[in-house]
């Protein structure tokens, strides 16, 4: 497999998850700069291209809220979860923890059927 499908199939690994980090990330309060940097912390790594567009998005979907506030001498668009924004949240979540479960056995090395054999009669 090349780098670029590598790269492929990862953005289309993660595309759905972003959603599910950004609305949790959401929680708290935070402008975009301030949202992409809590996510880098976490591990998610998005860039500006991918978070903003997302964001705008979401807003327009009601699953943010969001206001224009002044903060370190210049004003910032400050976004958090709405109440419609958590409800979907906790419904992703408990998609997310159904997949997570279902996909954990599936990625697991398979064992040969004569180390199963070997581990039944022991």
């Amino acid at each position: 497999m090349t780098t670029a499908q590598l790269d492929k199939m990862r953005l289309e690994l993660r595309r759905g998850v972003l959603v599910l980090a950004v609305l949790a990330a959401l929680r708290e309060r935070h402008y975009g700069y301030s949202l992409r940097r809590h996510l880098q912390d976490a591990g998610i790594d998005i860039d500006e291209g991918t978070l903003y567009p997302l964001v705008r998005r979401l807003a327009e979907q009601g699953l943010l809220d969001s206001e224009w506030q002044q903060g370190e001498g210049r004003e910032r668009r400050y976004y958090q979860i709405s109440e419609l924004g958590a409800e979907l949240l906790t419904q992703l979540t408990g998609e997310w923890t159904t997949l997570n479960n279902a996909l954990g056995p599936l990625l697991q090395p398979q064992k040969t059927a004569s180390a199963k054999q070997t581990e039944e009669q022991g």
